[in-house]
């Protein structure tokens, strides 16, 4: 029986700085939940290297003609990603009580 193929798993530099902007809020409170917080959300995202399509289709984007990206839900945040050939970028880590709109106009205008 073959192995399963590997998705390279890759963070953009966009992706990135969600993350620490994420840990760096949390640890104003507490650095431990910071420290657990940003490991689930890096372990769900590297899940995706062996089965890069369990995510759904960003429904934003979706009712808008876009599937490029999917996303993985770590509650609260999303998890935005898209798969190509055979690596899987990770392009956002969002807060899902925010306006997906809203979050993407202000990369717009950085």
């Amino acid at each position: 029986m073959s192995k399963p193929k590997q998705y390279e798993v890759i963070w953009t530099e966009t992706a990135k700085r969600d993350l620490v902007e994420i840990i760096e809020y949390i640890s104003t409170d507490s650095i431990s939940s910071a420290k657990k917080i940003a490991n689930k959300i890096r372990q769900r995202a590297q899940r995706l290297e062996s089965l890069p399509t369990r995510g759904r289709w960003v429904p934003e984007l979706q009712e808008i003609g876009v599937f490029i990206y999917r996303e993985l839900i770590e509650k609260p945040w999303r998890i935005t990603y898209r798969v190509e050939q055979d690596k899987v970028y990770i392009t956002g880590v969002l807060d899902s009580r925010r306006d997906l709109e809203a979050i993407l106009l202000e990369r717009i205008l950085r």
